[in-house]
């Protein structure tokens, strides 16, 4: 068993329960990390064998993309499709961050952690 970790995607999206932030916008942190048995890999050196970050990565994106009023449900649609398309994935760890969220004080940001295993 071996680790993947994606630290610090950056992406511009819309959640909150707020009118104004499904319409201005925020800026949002996303880490992530899964688990799978990377032996394979190691050993071939071929892609098709392991965990492809890059289609992690646009799993997250895409995610982030769809409006949702909380972090814990755009956290768990991430996780329900790692799931479902990364066969390989066994455990899968994410935090999200919202940057300087609109809760009246000099707050930098706020995370949600949650993770799922098969």
């Amino acid at each position: 068993m071996g680790t993947i970790k994606i630290s610090n995607i950056r992406v511009y999206a819309y959640h909150g329960c707020l009118v104004e932030e499904g319409k201005i916008g925020s800026d949002y942190r996303i880490d992530l990390s899964v688990k799978a048995n990377l032996q394979p890999s190691s050993k071939s050196d071929h892609l098709a064998d392991t965990v492809d970050y890059v289609h992690l990565n646009k799993i997250v994106k895409e995610e982030m993309a769809v409006r949702t009023k909380l972090l814990e449900t755009v956290a768990s649609l991430i996780l329900d499709r790692i799931l479902l398309e990364i066969p390989l994935v066994k455990k899968a760890k994410i935090k999200v961050s919202k940057l300087n969220p609109p809760i009246g004080g000099n707050v930098e940001m706020v995370s949600i952690i949650m993770e799922r295993k098969r």
